[in-house]
């Protein structure tokens, strides 16, 4: 990747991101990289989101970008996702104090300090803020630019956020010593979830929590896996499951929608090690 700056403070507030080998462009908006494969159909499905990140714009070269990525979109979705990305970051915003959060950062203060930790699907950075503590780089990604927008409001140095597609994510062949992915088997294919991480682990931890809500209609993942399967096909890859979350080990994820509406997960906790 070369880097084309296009405004700068404290750190590369606009830009892009090349490919020096396909001179595809990620544009960096707001500080914040969007680095997905196909930008155009990426905002198609966001219809609302092309709009803003123009306006969110501050250079007539990146407003020249995201206005001609607009004029490509050919077909228009009937759902805006980033309506649906907003109307979730409020949610976790307003839950953040969750009694799930609680016993996932009971269970992280008990690992090792590490160099690097990759968290996928980080959201709004609930659990991001508090890893930044502890480890030395924090390196986030999640689809939501929306969400994302919502976690940069807490700025430091070792914790940085990326909008990526969890199995293209723009790390490579770097290796990290903690991955974290809470509540991502059931929107990305698990077995492909699972191969991707152990791919970025030599030696080192990896944390993981579902519900296994799989029933999602034309967005169902193709290949669920259960409890029991999770565990099988780490330990296939590598992994040794810690005594603790050796069975299935289910907490209580409650979300509160608004006044009137409550969700209840079971969520199982993994803790693995390589």
């Amino acid at each position: 990747m070369s880097l084309d700056i296009l405004k700068t403070s404290n750190e590369i507030d606009e830009g892009f991101l090349i490919c020096i080998n396909c001179k595809t462009k990620f544009p960096i908006i707001q500080k914040i990289p969007i680095i997905m494969e196909d930008f155009v159909t990426y905002i198609g499905l966001r219809r609302s989101l092309g709009g803003r990140l123009y306006h969110l714009s501050t250079t007539t070269v990146m407003k020249k970008f995201i206005k001609n990525s607009l004029s490509k979109i050919k077909k228009m979705y009937n759902d805006d996702h980033s309506l649906v990305e907003e109307r979730w970051s409020e949610i976790y915003t307003s839950n953040r104090d969750s009694s799930f959060y609680s016993v996932i950062k009971s269970t992280l203060s008990d690992f090792p300090s590490c160099n690097n930790v990759l968290e996928f699907g980080s959201s709004i950075g609930t659990v991001s803020s508090f890893l930044r503590k502890k480890h030395r780089n924090i390196f986030c990604v999640d689809t939501s630019f929306t969400a994302i927008l919502y976690a940069k409001k807490q700025s430091f140095e070792n914790l940085d956020f990326f909008v990526s597609d969890a199995l293209k994510h723009p790390f490579g062949k770097m290796k990290f010593d903690l991955i974290l992915a809470l509540n991502m088997l059931e929107i990305v294919e698990p077995i492909k979830m699972l191969e991707t991480m152990s791919k970025q682990i030599e030696r080192g931890y990896i944390l993981l929590t579902d519900p296994y809500d799989y029933a999602r209609g034309k967005n169902s993942v193709k290949f669920p896996l259960y409890a029991k399967d999770v565990r099988k096909k780490l330990r296939s890859v590598g992994f040794s499951i810690t005594k603790k979350t050796n069975q299935p080990n289910f907490i209580n994820w409650t979300l509160k929608i608004n006044p009137r509406i409550k969700l209840v997960y079971q969520a199982d906790l993994i803790v693995g090690k390589k």
